[in-house]
């Protein structure tokens, strides 16, 4: 838990639950806290060891500890853009996350829509910078239209992400985003009703969850709205049938093409009742208010037999 980025509070919180969460009579779960300047075992009290990174083993007391398997909660850099699991594949270490390439092209959100794309999976329409770029906003306003979002190409929980109603605004919301990315992606603002669509391996098989509707007090469903309640998640969705139905196909689609393994959440803007896809998330919040834990539950699947079911799929 931890991570590189703005998001490492979020992950500490969802491996704190996850650590909480697991049966103690059958696992033997350590806390291990990864940041830019330390990677540290963590104890009940709070004190620190340090990871040896050539193997991902600590010393404690004297002895030697070494994992069977990595519950990966990380969210963001290096946890969900395929680093750690390309570090825990040399190490043959198995871990709860997809695979390295699935996790570096879903982070890549404009690498993912184009590969997505191929499939007939519809998406708002986009416009890419990279930092350095000369900025034509009269370009990017006949490409996306206004109101338009201008997000950081590769960052989650709603970090670096502006939306702009005005020209004037959108060179203040590109530095914005820049400030979090080298890469900018700029997309259409599509009216309609926001679900979310989680996706896991279960029991050996492919389980669409039931359908979070996502309502935001605020203009979008920004950090407050995702972590401190201003806005309304109802899961199951209070959608139509032919909706859900659409929704549900169109995530399950993502997930094989992409050939997911482990957690993913995916977010749809429905336009002209068709599902557009935002983004796949491969690390997910797993706090106790986060969407796909919601989803669970209301599967009838509870956070234990989530959490276990991750580590038992991994293992096998």
């Amino acid at each position: 838990m931890g991570g590189y980025s703005s998001e490492y509070e979020i992950s500490l919180k969802s491996g704190n639950v996850v650590f909480d969460t697991l049966n103690k009579d059958k696992y033997t779960p350590s806390r291990i806290h990864i940041f830019k300047d330390k990677w540290v075992y963590v104890d009940d009290h709070g004190n620190e060891t340090p990871v040896n990174k050539n193997d991902f083993s600590v010393m404690v007391n004297g002895s030697k500890i070494t994992f069977d398997c990595i519950f990966n909660a990380i969210h963001g850099t290096p946890g969900e853009d395929g680093y750690m699991q390309g570090y825990f594949d040399l190490l043959n270490i198995p871990h709860t996350s997809c695979g390295m390439y699935q996790a570096a092209l879903t982070f890549n959100k404009r690498d993912c829509l184009s590969v997505l794309k191929a499939h007939g999976i519809k998406m708002a329409a986009s416009y890419f910078l990279d930092l350095g770029d000369s900025i034509d906003e009269d370009a990017i306003i006949n490409k996306v239209g206004l109101p338009c979002f201008v997000k950081a190409n590769k960052a989650g929980s709603s970090f670096g992400i502006t939306k702009v109603y005005k020209k004037e605004k959108l060179q203040k919301a590109i530095d914005n985003a820049f400030a979090e990315d080298d890469e900018v992606i700029i997309e259409e603002y599509l009216d309609g009703r926001e679900v979310s669509v989680g996706v896991i391996e279960y029991k050996g098989e492919i389980k669409v969850l039931p359908i979070t509707e996502i309502i935001s007090d605020n203009d979008f469903f920004d950090y407050k709205a995702k972590y401190l309640g201003e806005s309304q998640e109802i899961t199951p969705a209070q959608i139509s049938e032919e909706m859900a139905a659409k929704v549900s196909k169109e995530a399950r689609t993502v997930y094989e093409v992409l050939k997911m393994k482990g957690f993913t959440r995916s977010e749809y803007i429905f336009k002209n009742g068709e599902p557009h896809l935002l983004e796949v998330n491969t690390v997910p919040g797993l706090t106790r208010e986060s969407i796909l834990p919601q989803q669970a539950v209301a599967a009838g699947i509870s956070l234990e037999e989530l959490f276990d079911n991750a580590i038992s799929s991994a293992l096998k």
